[in-house]
Protein backbone atom coordinates (compact mmCIF):
# COMPACT_ATOMS: atom_id res chain seq x y z
CA UNK A 1 0.00 0.00 0.00
CA UNK A 2 1.13 3.54 -0.72
CA UNK A 3 1.78 5.99 2.08
CA UNK A 4 1.02 9.67 2.07
CA UNK A 5 4.02 12.00 2.00
CA UNK A 6 3.15 13.38 5.44
CA UNK A 7 3.21 9.84 6.85
CA UNK A 8 6.55 9.16 5.22
CA UNK A 9 7.97 12.27 6.89
CA UNK A 10 6.98 10.79 10.26
CA UNK A 11 8.53 7.43 9.31
CA UNK A 12 11.86 9.07 8.51
CA UNK A 13 11.96 11.05 11.75
CA UNK A 14 10.92 8.02 13.81
CA UNK A 15 13.90 6.13 12.38
CA UNK A 16 16.06 8.78 14.09
CA UNK A 17 14.25 8.34 17.40
CA UNK A 18 12.30 11.60 17.04
CA UNK A 19 8.75 11.58 18.43
CA UNK A 20 8.12 15.15 19.61
CA UNK A 21 6.75 17.89 17.37
CA UNK A 22 6.37 21.62 18.01
CA UNK A 23 4.42 24.08 15.93
CA UNK A 24 1.11 25.67 15.01
CA UNK A 25 -0.51 23.54 12.30
CA UNK A 26 -1.21 25.28 9.01
CA UNK A 27 -3.39 23.79 6.27
CA UNK A 28 -0.38 22.02 4.76
CA UNK A 29 0.39 20.13 7.95
CA UNK A 30 -2.92 19.40 9.69
CA UNK A 31 -2.86 15.80 8.45
CA UNK A 32 0.72 15.38 9.68
CA UNK A 33 -0.13 16.76 13.13
CA UNK A 34 -3.20 14.55 13.39
CA UNK A 35 -1.33 11.42 12.28
CA UNK A 36 1.64 12.14 14.56
CA UNK A 37 -0.63 12.25 17.59
CA UNK A 38 -2.32 9.01 16.52
CA UNK A 39 1.12 7.38 16.31
CA UNK A 40 2.00 8.37 19.86
CA UNK A 41 4.05 11.48 19.20
CA UNK A 42 3.87 14.35 21.66
CA UNK A 43 2.50 17.26 19.66
CA UNK A 44 2.93 20.64 21.36
CA UNK A 45 1.28 23.74 19.92
CA UNK A 46 2.62 26.90 21.62
CA UNK A 47 1.42 30.45 21.06
CA UNK A 48 4.21 31.64 18.79
CA UNK A 49 6.33 29.87 16.19
CA UNK A 50 9.54 31.35 17.58
CA UNK A 51 8.67 29.72 20.91
CA UNK A 52 8.18 26.45 19.05
CA UNK A 53 11.69 26.76 17.64
CA UNK A 54 13.19 27.42 21.07
CA UNK A 55 11.25 24.50 22.56
CA UNK A 56 12.57 22.21 19.83
CA UNK A 57 16.10 23.45 20.48
CA UNK A 58 15.74 22.58 24.17
CA UNK A 59 14.62 19.07 23.19
CA UNK A 60 17.71 18.63 21.03
CA UNK A 61 19.90 19.65 23.98
CA UNK A 62 18.14 17.25 26.35
CA UNK A 63 18.13 14.26 23.99
CA UNK A 64 21.37 14.58 22.03
CA UNK A 65 19.62 14.22 18.69
CA UNK A 66 17.71 16.37 16.21
CA UNK A 67 14.33 17.94 17.02
CA UNK A 68 11.48 19.09 14.78
CA UNK A 69 9.56 22.35 14.54
CA UNK A 70 6.92 23.40 12.00
CA UNK A 71 5.81 26.83 10.80
CA UNK A 72 2.79 27.77 8.76
CA UNK A 73 3.46 29.28 5.34
CA UNK A 74 4.32 32.97 5.14
CA UNK A 75 4.00 34.73 8.51
CA UNK A 76 4.38 31.54 10.55
CA UNK A 77 7.63 30.65 8.84
CA UNK A 78 8.78 34.26 9.23
CA UNK A 79 8.26 33.88 12.98
CA UNK A 80 10.74 31.00 12.97
CA UNK A 81 13.60 33.23 11.82
CA UNK A 82 14.86 34.21 15.28
CA UNK A 83 14.84 30.60 16.47
CA UNK A 84 16.71 29.53 13.33
CA UNK A 85 19.46 32.06 13.97
CA UNK A 86 19.73 30.99 17.61
CA UNK A 87 19.98 27.34 16.63
CA UNK A 88 22.70 28.20 14.11
CA UNK A 89 24.83 30.11 16.63
CA UNK A 90 24.11 27.67 19.47
CA UNK A 91 24.99 24.67 17.24
CA UNK A 92 21.61 23.01 17.77
CA UNK A 93 20.34 20.43 15.23
CA UNK A 94 16.75 21.58 14.73
CA UNK A 95 14.78 20.58 11.63
CA UNK A 96 12.50 23.47 10.67
CA UNK A 97 9.66 22.44 8.34
CA UNK A 98 7.80 25.18 6.48
CA UNK A 99 4.58 25.09 4.56
CA UNK A 100 4.28 26.83 1.21
CA UNK A 101 1.70 27.44 -1.47
CA UNK A 102 1.84 25.26 -4.56
CA UNK A 103 4.71 25.89 -6.94
CA UNK A 104 2.41 27.23 -9.65
CA UNK A 105 1.74 30.18 -7.37
CA UNK A 106 5.46 30.87 -7.03
CA UNK A 107 6.20 30.55 -10.73
CA UNK A 108 3.40 32.85 -11.94
CA UNK A 109 4.30 36.46 -12.73
CA UNK A 110 1.82 38.07 -10.35
CA UNK A 111 1.61 40.77 -7.67
CA UNK A 112 -0.49 40.94 -4.51
CA UNK A 113 -0.56 37.25 -3.64
CA UNK A 114 -2.01 36.35 -0.23
CA UNK A 115 0.21 34.99 2.54
CA UNK A 116 3.06 34.39 0.17
CA UNK A 117 6.76 35.14 0.00
CA UNK A 118 9.63 33.12 -1.47
CA UNK A 119 10.77 31.70 1.85
CA UNK A 120 13.66 29.36 1.25
CA UNK A 121 16.08 31.94 -0.11
CA UNK A 122 15.43 34.19 2.91
CA UNK A 123 16.58 31.53 5.36
CA UNK A 124 19.55 30.04 3.50
CA UNK A 125 22.13 32.19 5.38
CA UNK A 126 20.65 31.17 8.76
CA UNK A 127 20.76 27.40 8.33
CA UNK A 128 23.21 24.68 7.30
CA UNK A 129 20.93 23.44 4.54
CA UNK A 130 17.75 24.69 2.89
CA UNK A 131 15.70 22.68 0.41
CA UNK A 132 12.28 22.39 -1.12
CA UNK A 133 10.43 19.18 -1.88
CA UNK A 134 9.49 19.72 -5.51
CA UNK A 135 8.31 16.15 -6.14
CA UNK A 136 6.86 13.63 -3.71
CA UNK A 137 9.52 11.02 -4.46
CA UNK A 138 12.23 13.44 -3.24
CA UNK A 139 10.95 13.09 0.32
CA UNK A 140 13.41 10.43 1.49
CA UNK A 141 16.51 12.02 -0.02
CA UNK A 142 15.71 15.56 1.15
CA UNK A 143 14.71 14.61 4.69
CA UNK A 144 17.80 12.40 5.03
CA UNK A 145 20.05 15.10 3.64
CA UNK A 146 18.55 17.53 6.15
CA UNK A 147 19.27 15.15 9.03
CA UNK A 148 22.73 14.39 7.65
CA UNK A 149 23.60 18.10 7.47
CA UNK A 150 22.05 18.92 10.85
CA UNK A 151 23.96 16.21 12.70
CA UNK A 152 27.30 16.11 10.84
CA UNK A 153 30.29 18.32 11.55
CA UNK A 154 29.27 21.22 13.75
CA UNK A 155 25.56 20.54 14.42
CA UNK A 156 23.02 23.12 13.35
CA UNK A 157 19.58 23.84 11.92
CA UNK A 158 18.13 23.08 8.50
CA UNK A 159 15.04 24.38 6.71
CA UNK A 160 12.87 22.08 4.59
CA UNK A 161 9.84 23.32 2.69
CA UNK A 162 6.72 21.47 1.58
CA UNK A 163 4.48 23.04 -1.07
CA UNK A 164 0.82 22.23 -0.59
CA UNK A 165 0.53 20.16 -3.77
CA UNK A 166 3.16 17.65 -2.60
CA UNK A 167 2.35 16.68 0.96
CA UNK A 168 -0.88 14.80 0.15
CA UNK A 169 0.62 12.66 -2.61
CA UNK A 170 1.21 8.94 -2.16
CA UNK A 171 4.49 7.04 -2.25
CA UNK A 172 5.31 3.37 -2.71
CA UNK A 173 8.43 3.03 -0.57
CA UNK A 174 10.14 0.41 1.65
CA UNK A 175 10.57 0.76 5.41
CA UNK A 176 12.61 3.77 6.51
CA UNK A 177 16.35 3.12 6.83
CA UNK A 178 18.10 3.38 10.21
CA UNK A 179 20.58 6.29 10.54
CA UNK A 180 23.63 4.03 10.17
CA UNK A 181 22.53 3.17 6.60
CA UNK A 182 22.60 6.72 5.23
CA UNK A 183 24.87 8.91 7.41
CA UNK A 184 28.04 8.59 9.44
CA UNK A 185 27.24 7.69 13.05
CA UNK A 186 29.69 7.40 15.96
CA UNK A 187 32.83 8.44 14.08
CA UNK A 188 35.93 7.34 16.00
CA UNK A 189 39.49 8.70 15.85
CA UNK A 190 42.43 6.77 14.45
CA UNK A 191 44.38 4.62 16.93
CA UNK A 192 47.60 6.52 16.19
CA UNK A 193 46.25 9.90 17.29
CA UNK A 194 44.43 8.34 20.25
CA UNK A 195 47.75 6.83 21.38
CA UNK A 196 49.47 10.18 20.90
CA UNK A 197 46.82 11.94 23.01
CA UNK A 198 47.07 9.28 25.72
CA UNK A 199 50.84 9.74 25.83
CA UNK A 200 50.45 13.49 26.37
CA UNK A 201 48.01 12.84 29.23
CA UNK A 202 50.37 10.35 30.88
CA UNK A 203 53.27 12.81 30.63
CA UNK A 204 51.34 15.80 32.01
CA UNK A 205 51.83 17.02 35.59
CA UNK A 206 48.93 19.49 35.74
CA UNK A 207 46.37 18.59 33.05
CA UNK A 208 42.96 20.21 32.89
CA UNK A 209 39.81 19.12 31.10
CA UNK A 210 37.98 22.04 29.45
CA UNK A 211 34.32 20.99 29.13
CA UNK A 212 32.07 22.94 26.77
CA UNK A 213 28.48 23.09 25.64
CA UNK A 214 28.85 20.00 23.43
CA UNK A 215 29.59 17.68 26.35
CA UNK A 216 26.06 18.21 27.61
CA UNK A 217 24.14 18.54 24.35
CA UNK A 218 25.63 15.20 23.22
CA UNK A 219 24.59 13.67 26.57
CA UNK A 220 28.14 12.41 27.04
CA UNK A 221 28.53 13.33 30.70
CA UNK A 222 29.19 9.89 32.11
CA UNK A 223 31.84 8.94 29.56
CA UNK A 224 33.57 12.27 30.18
CA UNK A 225 33.40 11.55 33.90
CA UNK A 226 35.26 8.26 33.39
CA UNK A 227 37.97 10.10 31.46
CA UNK A 228 38.26 12.89 34.05
CA UNK A 229 38.59 10.33 36.84
CA UNK A 230 41.45 8.60 35.04
CA UNK A 231 43.10 11.97 34.47
CA UNK A 232 42.52 12.91 38.15
CA UNK A 233 42.38 16.57 37.15
CA UNK A 234 40.10 19.59 37.52
CA UNK A 235 37.25 20.20 35.07
CA UNK A 236 37.00 23.78 33.82
CA UNK A 237 33.58 24.86 32.53
CA UNK A 238 33.19 27.19 29.60
CA UNK A 239 30.34 29.67 29.91
CA UNK A 240 28.30 27.46 27.58
CA UNK A 241 29.19 24.28 29.47
CA UNK A 242 27.75 25.19 32.84
CA UNK A 243 25.97 21.90 33.43
CA UNK A 244 27.73 19.76 36.02
CA UNK A 245 28.65 16.15 35.37
CA UNK A 246 27.29 13.94 38.12
CA UNK A 247 30.17 12.80 40.34
CA UNK A 248 32.51 15.64 39.27
CA UNK A 249 30.70 18.54 40.94
CA UNK A 250 33.37 19.31 43.54
CA UNK A 251 36.26 19.51 41.07
CA UNK A 252 34.38 21.49 38.40
CA UNK A 253 35.13 25.23 38.31
CA UNK A 254 33.70 27.96 36.04
CA UNK A 255 36.33 29.56 33.79
CA UNK A 256 37.04 33.16 34.66
CA UNK A 257 34.61 33.37 37.57
CA UNK A 258 36.39 31.03 39.97
CA UNK A 259 39.91 31.80 41.26
CA UNK A 260 40.47 28.03 41.39
CA UNK A 261 39.68 27.79 37.66
CA UNK A 262 42.04 30.65 36.84
CA UNK A 263 44.84 29.11 38.92
CA UNK A 264 44.31 25.69 37.33
CA UNK A 265 44.44 27.23 33.83
CA UNK A 266 47.55 29.29 34.57
CA UNK A 267 49.42 26.29 36.01
CA UNK A 268 48.25 23.73 33.44
CA UNK A 269 50.72 22.02 31.15
CA UNK A 270 48.02 20.22 29.13
CA UNK A 271 44.48 21.19 28.16
CA UNK A 272 42.05 18.59 26.83
CA UNK A 273 39.22 20.56 25.20
CA UNK A 274 35.95 18.69 24.70
CA UNK A 275 32.74 20.05 23.20
CA UNK A 276 33.95 23.64 22.88
CA UNK A 277 34.79 25.91 19.96
CA UNK A 278 37.36 27.75 22.12
CA UNK A 279 35.44 30.95 21.49
CA UNK A 280 35.52 34.47 22.88
CA UNK A 281 34.31 33.60 26.43
CA UNK A 282 37.46 31.45 26.91
CA UNK A 283 39.61 34.04 25.11
CA UNK A 284 40.20 31.62 22.22
CA UNK A 285 42.35 29.51 24.54
CA UNK A 286 45.28 31.86 24.03
CA UNK A 287 44.48 35.23 25.62
CA UNK A 288 44.09 36.53 29.17
CA UNK A 289 44.41 33.60 31.65
CA UNK A 290 46.02 31.36 29.01
CA UNK A 291 49.00 33.62 28.33
CA UNK A 292 50.97 32.19 31.25
CA UNK A 293 52.35 28.80 30.26
CA UNK A 294 51.51 29.21 26.57
CA UNK A 295 55.02 28.24 25.48
CA UNK A 296 54.91 24.82 27.18
CA UNK A 297 51.19 23.95 27.42
CA UNK A 298 50.04 21.13 25.13
CA UNK A 299 46.57 20.97 23.60
CA UNK A 300 44.32 18.03 22.73
CA UNK A 301 40.99 18.85 21.09
CA UNK A 302 38.06 16.54 20.42
CA UNK A 303 36.05 18.06 17.59
CA UNK A 304 33.44 16.70 15.19
CA UNK A 305 34.11 19.29 12.49
CA UNK A 306 37.60 18.91 10.97
CA UNK A 307 37.50 22.45 9.61
CA UNK A 308 37.34 23.82 13.17
CA UNK A 309 40.71 22.41 14.17
CA UNK A 310 43.38 25.08 14.67
CA UNK A 311 41.15 28.02 13.76
CA UNK A 312 41.22 29.84 17.11
CA UNK A 313 44.52 28.43 18.33
CA UNK A 314 47.05 25.76 17.33
CA UNK A 315 46.26 22.22 18.49
CA UNK A 316 48.92 19.58 19.19
CA UNK A 317 46.71 16.48 18.87
CA UNK A 318 43.31 16.82 17.16
CA UNK A 319 40.86 13.95 17.64
CA UNK A 320 38.26 14.35 14.91
CA UNK A 321 34.90 12.64 15.30
CA UNK A 322 31.95 12.16 17.60
CA UNK A 323 33.00 12.85 21.18
CA UNK A 324 30.54 10.13 22.28
CA UNK A 325 32.77 7.63 20.47
CA UNK A 326 36.19 9.23 20.98
CA UNK A 327 36.03 9.84 24.74
CA UNK A 328 35.62 6.09 25.48
CA UNK A 329 38.46 5.39 23.02
CA UNK A 330 40.76 7.77 24.87
CA UNK A 331 39.71 6.47 28.27
CA UNK A 332 40.46 2.90 27.22
CA UNK A 333 43.92 3.96 26.01
CA UNK A 334 44.88 5.21 29.47
CA UNK A 335 46.11 2.95 32.28
CA UNK A 336 43.38 1.29 34.34
CA UNK A 337 44.59 3.01 37.51
CA UNK A 338 44.05 6.79 37.56
CA UNK A 339 47.16 8.95 37.36
CA UNK A 340 48.32 10.51 40.60
CA UNK A 341 45.94 13.40 41.22
CA UNK A 342 47.18 16.89 40.46
CA UNK A 343 48.85 18.03 43.67
CA UNK A 344 46.86 21.25 43.90
CA UNK A 345 43.47 19.64 43.17
CA UNK A 346 42.33 19.19 46.79
CA UNK A 347 43.30 22.79 47.54
CA UNK A 348 41.34 24.08 44.54
CA UNK A 349 38.30 22.09 45.66
CA UNK A 350 38.49 23.62 49.14
CA UNK A 351 39.09 27.10 47.70
CA UNK A 352 36.07 26.92 45.42
CA UNK A 353 33.78 25.55 48.14
CA UNK A 354 34.92 28.37 50.44
CA UNK A 355 34.23 30.90 47.67
CA UNK A 356 30.64 29.71 47.24
CA UNK A 357 30.05 29.65 51.01
CA UNK A 358 31.42 33.19 51.37
CA UNK A 359 29.24 34.45 48.53
CA UNK A 360 26.17 32.92 50.17
CA UNK A 361 27.07 34.50 53.51
CA UNK A 362 27.94 37.95 52.18
CA UNK A 363 25.22 38.53 49.57
CA UNK A 364 23.29 41.54 50.92
CA UNK A 365 20.23 40.37 52.87
CA UNK A 366 17.31 41.83 54.76
CA UNK A 367 16.64 44.46 52.09
CA UNK A 368 13.37 45.32 50.43
CA UNK A 369 13.34 45.33 47.44
CA UNK A 370 15.61 42.28 47.37
CA UNK A 371 19.24 42.55 46.31
CA UNK A 372 19.65 40.51 43.08
CA UNK A 373 22.65 38.64 44.51
CA UNK A 374 20.52 37.47 47.43
CA UNK A 375 17.74 36.42 45.04
CA UNK A 376 20.21 34.11 43.26
CA UNK A 377 21.49 32.67 46.54
CA UNK A 378 18.01 31.99 47.92
CA UNK A 379 16.59 30.59 44.68
CA UNK A 380 19.53 28.30 43.94
CA UNK A 381 19.66 27.03 47.51
CA UNK A 382 16.01 26.04 47.04
CA UNK A 383 16.72 24.44 43.66
CA UNK A 384 15.75 20.72 43.69
CA UNK A 385 18.90 18.55 43.51
CA UNK A 386 17.55 16.54 40.56
CA UNK A 387 16.14 19.55 38.74
CA UNK A 388 16.72 21.16 35.36
CA UNK A 389 17.87 24.78 35.51
CA UNK A 390 17.11 27.30 32.78
CA UNK A 391 18.64 30.78 32.67
CA UNK A 392 17.55 33.92 30.88
CA UNK A 393 18.09 37.64 31.17
CA UNK A 394 21.02 40.03 31.16
CA UNK A 395 21.86 41.30 34.63
CA UNK A 396 20.07 38.35 36.26
CA UNK A 397 22.28 35.85 34.43
CA UNK A 398 25.44 37.80 35.28
CA UNK A 399 24.52 37.70 38.97
CA UNK A 400 23.78 34.00 38.54
CA UNK A 401 27.25 33.15 37.19
CA UNK A 402 28.82 34.37 40.41
CA UNK A 403 26.29 33.69 43.17
CA UNK A 404 24.63 30.40 42.16
CA UNK A 405 24.75 27.82 44.96
CA UNK A 406 23.38 24.94 42.85
CA UNK A 407 25.30 22.50 40.67
CA UNK A 408 22.65 21.10 38.28
CA UNK A 409 23.50 18.41 35.77
CA UNK A 410 21.30 20.13 33.17
CA UNK A 411 21.59 23.88 32.62
CA UNK A 412 20.06 25.43 29.51
CA UNK A 413 20.57 29.02 28.36
CA UNK A 414 21.28 30.92 25.18
CA UNK A 415 24.96 31.62 25.76
CA UNK A 416 26.51 32.12 22.33
CA UNK A 417 23.81 34.20 20.65
CA UNK A 418 22.62 35.96 23.81
CA UNK A 419 19.00 35.99 22.62
CA UNK A 420 16.72 37.15 25.42
CA UNK A 421 13.31 35.55 25.85
CA UNK A 422 14.45 31.99 25.25
CA UNK A 423 14.07 31.01 28.93
CA UNK A 424 10.38 30.14 29.16
CA UNK A 425 10.25 28.23 25.83
CA UNK A 426 13.51 26.45 26.74
CA UNK A 427 11.98 25.45 30.08
CA UNK A 428 8.85 24.09 28.40
CA UNK A 429 10.85 22.18 25.77
CA UNK A 430 13.27 20.73 28.34
CA UNK A 431 10.40 19.53 30.51
CA UNK A 432 8.60 18.00 27.52
CA UNK A 433 11.79 16.15 26.56
CA UNK A 434 12.11 14.92 30.14
CA UNK A 435 8.50 13.74 30.19
CA UNK A 436 7.69 16.14 33.03
CA UNK A 437 9.45 13.94 35.58
CA UNK A 438 12.08 16.31 36.99
CA UNK A 439 11.36 19.75 38.48
CA UNK A 440 12.41 22.69 36.31
CA UNK A 441 13.46 26.11 37.60
CA UNK A 442 13.74 29.15 35.34
CA UNK A 443 15.66 32.07 36.82
CA UNK A 444 15.12 35.12 34.67
CA UNK A 445 14.71 38.86 34.52
CA UNK A 446 11.38 40.53 33.92
CA UNK A 447 12.38 41.94 30.52
CA UNK A 448 13.27 38.51 29.16
CA UNK A 449 10.31 36.80 30.77
CA UNK A 450 7.81 39.01 28.96
CA UNK A 451 9.04 38.07 25.46
CA UNK A 452 7.08 34.80 25.43
CA UNK A 453 4.93 35.09 28.54
CA UNK A 454 1.98 33.51 26.71
CA UNK A 455 3.79 30.17 26.97
CA UNK A 456 2.73 30.06 30.61
CA UNK A 457 -0.55 28.76 29.23
CA UNK A 458 1.35 26.06 27.32
CA UNK A 459 3.13 25.03 30.53
CA UNK A 460 -0.18 24.96 32.41
CA UNK A 461 -1.90 22.97 29.66
CA UNK A 462 0.90 20.38 29.79
CA UNK A 463 0.97 20.31 33.62
CA UNK A 464 4.72 20.87 33.70
CA UNK A 465 6.62 20.95 37.04
CA UNK A 466 8.06 24.40 36.31
CA UNK A 467 8.74 27.32 38.64
CA UNK A 468 9.81 30.67 37.19
CA UNK A 469 11.70 32.92 39.59
CA UNK A 470 11.57 36.39 38.05
CA UNK A 471 13.82 39.27 39.15
CA UNK A 472 11.62 42.33 38.61
CA UNK A 473 13.19 45.79 38.45
CA UNK A 474 10.66 47.14 35.93
CA UNK A 475 13.49 47.94 33.52
CA UNK A 476 16.07 46.66 31.11
CA UNK A 477 18.56 46.43 33.97
CA UNK A 478 21.68 45.71 31.92
CA UNK A 479 20.91 48.61 29.58
CA UNK A 480 20.25 50.96 32.53
CA UNK A 481 23.77 50.12 33.65
CA UNK A 482 25.08 51.00 30.18
CA UNK A 483 23.38 54.41 30.39
CA UNK A 484 24.94 55.05 33.81
CA UNK A 485 28.42 54.07 32.70
CA UNK A 486 28.10 56.07 29.46
CA UNK A 487 26.51 59.30 30.70
CA UNK A 488 27.09 59.15 34.46
CA UNK A 489 24.75 58.68 37.47
CA UNK A 490 21.49 60.58 37.31
CA UNK A 491 21.50 60.85 33.53
CA UNK A 492 18.32 60.39 31.52
CA UNK A 493 17.65 56.73 30.65
CA UNK A 494 15.58 56.49 27.51
CA UNK A 495 13.43 53.52 26.56
CA UNK A 496 14.43 51.19 29.40
CA UNK A 497 11.71 51.58 32.07
CA UNK A 498 8.05 50.58 32.38
CA UNK A 499 5.20 50.74 34.84
CA UNK A 500 5.78 49.50 38.38
CA UNK A 501 2.14 48.39 38.34
CA UNK A 502 3.22 45.30 36.37
CA UNK A 503 2.43 42.16 38.42
CA UNK A 504 3.72 38.98 36.84
CA UNK A 505 2.26 36.79 39.59
CA UNK A 506 -1.27 37.86 38.76
CA UNK A 507 -0.59 37.45 35.04
CA UNK A 508 0.47 33.88 35.84
CA UNK A 509 -2.74 33.24 37.73
CA UNK A 510 -4.67 34.42 34.70
CA UNK A 511 -2.98 31.69 32.67
CA UNK A 512 -3.94 29.03 35.20
CA UNK A 513 -0.57 28.97 36.96
CA UNK A 514 0.44 29.53 40.58
CA UNK A 515 1.59 33.10 41.30
CA UNK A 516 3.20 34.72 44.32
CA UNK A 517 4.61 38.20 44.95
CA UNK A 518 7.77 38.50 47.07
CA UNK A 519 9.65 41.57 48.26
CA UNK A 520 11.70 40.09 51.15
CA UNK A 521 14.53 37.61 50.62
CA UNK A 522 13.39 35.39 53.49
CA UNK A 523 10.18 34.68 51.56
CA UNK A 524 11.81 33.49 48.31
CA UNK A 525 12.55 29.85 49.22
CA UNK A 526 9.17 29.26 50.92
CA UNK A 527 7.41 30.72 47.87
CA UNK A 528 9.32 28.38 45.56
CA UNK A 529 8.38 25.38 47.69
CA UNK A 530 4.71 26.40 47.68
CA UNK A 531 4.81 26.80 43.91
CA UNK A 532 6.17 23.28 43.37
CA UNK A 533 3.67 21.89 45.90
CA UNK A 534 0.76 23.55 44.06
CA UNK A 535 0.99 21.08 41.19
CA UNK A 536 0.86 23.96 38.71
CA UNK A 537 3.57 25.88 36.89
CA UNK A 538 4.51 28.76 39.15
CA UNK A 539 5.72 32.33 38.83
CA UNK A 540 7.47 33.98 41.76
CA UNK A 541 7.54 37.75 41.17
CA UNK A 542 10.53 38.99 43.19
CA UNK A 543 10.88 42.76 43.46
CA UNK A 544 14.61 43.50 43.22
CA UNK A 545 16.57 46.70 43.85
CA UNK A 546 16.89 48.49 40.48
CA UNK A 547 20.05 50.37 41.49
CA UNK A 548 21.84 47.22 42.62
CA UNK A 549 20.67 45.36 39.51
CA UNK A 550 22.22 47.94 37.18
CA UNK A 551 25.25 49.10 39.17
CA UNK A 552 26.55 46.11 41.13
CA UNK A 553 26.80 43.30 38.60
CA UNK A 554 29.56 40.99 39.85
CA UNK A 555 32.51 39.97 37.68
CA UNK A 556 31.34 42.48 35.06
CA UNK A 557 34.91 43.36 34.12
CA UNK A 558 35.58 39.68 33.37
CA UNK A 559 32.41 39.50 31.28
CA UNK A 560 33.50 42.53 29.24
CA UNK A 561 36.77 40.80 28.27
CA UNK A 562 34.69 38.51 26.06
CA UNK A 563 34.17 41.47 23.73
CA UNK A 564 37.76 42.75 23.57
CA UNK A 565 37.64 43.41 19.83
CA UNK A 566 40.99 42.95 18.14
CA UNK A 567 42.79 42.21 21.40
CA UNK A 568 42.49 38.41 21.61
Amino acid sequence: MGVKVYERILDLFEAEGINILFGIPDPNFVHLFHRAEERGWQVVAPHHEESAGFMAEAVSRMTGTAAVCIGTLGPGVANLAGAMMCAKVENSPVIFLGGQRSRITEQRVRRGRIQFVRQSRLFEPSVKYAASIEYADQTDEIIREGLRKALSGTPGPVYLEYPTHVIQEELDVPAALPPTRYRLVGQTAGPDVVAEAAALIRAAHRPILLAGHGVHTSRAGQSVRALAEKMACPVIQTSGGTSYIEGLEDRTFPYGFSPAAVDAVVQSDLCLAIGTELGEPVHYGRGRHWVAGEATRKWIMIEQDPTAIGVNRPIDVPLVGDLRAIVPQLTAALPDAPRTATAELSGWIEQDAARLAELAATAPSGLSPVHPARLIVEATQAFPPDGIMVRDGGATTIFGWTYSQAKPRDVIWNQNFGHLGTGLPYAVGASVADGGKRPVMLITGDSSFQFHIAELETAARLHLPLVCVVAVDYAWGLEVGVYKRTFGPGSRETGVHWSTATRLDTVAEGFGCYGEYVERDADIAPAIKRAYASGKPGVIHVAVDPAANSEEMPSYDEFRTWYAEGMQ
